[in-house]
């Protein structure tokens, strides 16, 4: 629909169909070197459309053509189970995921994603809704960070690296988290508990926060 909207309408059409987005996105590679001093090892990313990971590897082919970075990283990225054609090799006509920026059966960028994938050495796997999750959870707990469940497909595929031993080891690696949590919100809701009821006293406030 939107993309219809696009063509017959003055609807600008920013997701990975336009070509602009890609040349645009692909500036946050820049962002990586400038701030480490050179392109990591790896790069992690989440995978529906495949944008990003087509735009990061074009980032860091042009700084490395410009001098600008000695190296070129891998680029992993992750699906999410029930969404991951480019893992499955054929399109899944009815994506099934709680993440839902990246329930996508047919990314517009599948091409360009499994180039950066085999140029760079690195991989496209899946995760589950429950490893999503889970990372989801740690990287608001541990980091402060609140991201929507697609921006942690990349978080839960490391881990899942990790826990296999598959990890390589002494590597620089970034992570993107692609998308706020207020983007979706509904999960964070479901998973919150209960908010306990206390009167209206500075001690007992302290007491169920901890601090007395």
């Amino acid at each position: 629909m939107a993309k219809e909207l696009s063509e017959n309408y003055p609807v600008a059409l920013v997701n990975s169909l336009n070509p602009y987005r890609i040349d645009g996105q692909k500036t946050g590679a820049f962002e990586v070197v400038d701030f480490l001093g050179d392109a990591p090892d790896m790069h992690v990313l989440p995978v529906g459309n495949a944008g990003n990971i087509t735009a990061y590897w074009r980032g860091y082919k042009e700084y490395r053509k410009d001098g600008l970075a000695r190296q070129l990283p891998q680029m992993w990225g992750f699906q999410a189970a029930g969404s991951a054609p480019i893992v499955k090799g054929k399109i899944v006509k009815n994506p099934d995921t709680i993440a839902t920026a990246i329930r996508i059966g047919n990314p517009a960028s599948w091409e360009q994603a499994i180039d950066a994938r085999d140029s760079s050495g690195g991989l496209i796997d899946s995760v589950t809704d429950k490893e999503i999750l889970s990372a989801y959870r740690l990287v608001a707990g541990k980091e402060g960070v609140f991201v929507e469940p697609s921006s942690a497909a990349g978080i839960a595929g490391l881990i899942k690296y990790k826990k296999a031993g598959k990890l390589p080891q002494g590597k620089r690696i970034v992570v993107t988290v692609t998308g706020h949590g207020l983007k979706d919100i509904s999960w964070a809701l479901e998973s919150a508990a209960k908010p306990k009821i206390i009167p209206v006293k500075a001690a007992i406030a302290a007491k169920a926060l901890g601090l007395a």
